[in-house]
């Protein structure tokens, strides 16, 4: 955890991977902080990389950055918006700051389903081909389906129970937890997934939530954390020990 060591020790250690977690600031539902995609990165990262340290992989993680895309949000005070272009320009000062003192591979953490990283970082990967840059999506991480009864994707079981086990002083009571219930798009198109456009969030939505929390525990959260870090720990791990020029089986 880069913001926790010092650099006596980051000069004595060869670094393979750094991760850069990436959250938000947002409301969630009416009784998660608006701090959840930030304290889910952060708590993810530290127990993923601690586990792929243990495994051998030398994996620093970087402070995460709580600010995500939030222009469907603009009316809900307090829901800090950073626009993929400024997104951009903070990704290319990281990236090149890492890439100047030879760390070979960054790992960008996304926790906030506004936030599309994969064609910044095409145009990053071309303009800095020594680091090699790759993406998770925590909640495309596999297995939800194995814990939970209903997987939403804002402020659902599966993030209500992750606070509940991380965070569960600033959650509150569950006779205030929203429904999550979607308001579904009037055009046909846009409901079967095929049109996109930008959800514009208190018309979409009722409480901020998108899924209904209302099966969520701490329990579920515990061993959903487990899972994950399992998952991205053995990622981290793989690619500490992969060589950029060769990762592909040829045919």
């Amino acid at each position: 955890m880069i913001a926790e060591t010092n650099w006596k020790q980051v000069q004595a250690t060869r670094y393979e991977v750094a991760v850069l977690p990436w959250g938000a600031t947002e409301a969630h539902n009416w009784h998660l902080p608006y701090a959840t995609d930030t304290l889910q990165n952060e708590a993810l990262c530290a127990e993923a990389g601690r586990r792929a340290w243990e495994a051998g992989a030398k994996v620093a993680v970087l402070p995460c950055i709580p600010f995500g895309v939030q222009t469907g949000q603009l009316d809900i005070p307090f829901c800090i918006n950073m626009n993929p272009s400024t997104q951009l320009a903070v990704l290319e000062d990281i990236i090149a700051s890492l890439e100047g003192v030879g760390v070979p591979k960054l790992v960008l953490l996304n926790g906030h389903g506004g936030n599309d990283f994969r064609q910044m970082l095409r145009e990053l990967q071309a303009r800095h081909p020594r680091i090699f840059l790759s993406l998770v999506n925590w909640f495309h991480i596999p297995g939800a389906q194995e814990i939970f009864t209903i997987v939403g994707d804002h402020a659902d079981e599966r993030e209500t129970s992750l606070l509940l086990h991380l965070h569960p002083e600033w959650v509150l009571p569950k006779e205030e937890w929203g429904p999550g219930t979607d308001n579904l798009w009037k055009i046909e198109a846009m409901r079967q997934k095929w049109a996109w456009a930008q959800r514009a969030w208190t018309q979409a939505t009722n409480d901020t939530g998108s899924g209904d929390p209302q099966h969520a525990t701490a329990d579920k959260g515990a061993r959903y954390l487990d899972l994950l870090a399992g998952r991205f720990a053995g990622y981290l791990a793989d690619l500490a020990r992969a060589d950029p020029a060769a990762l592909y089986e040829r045919g």
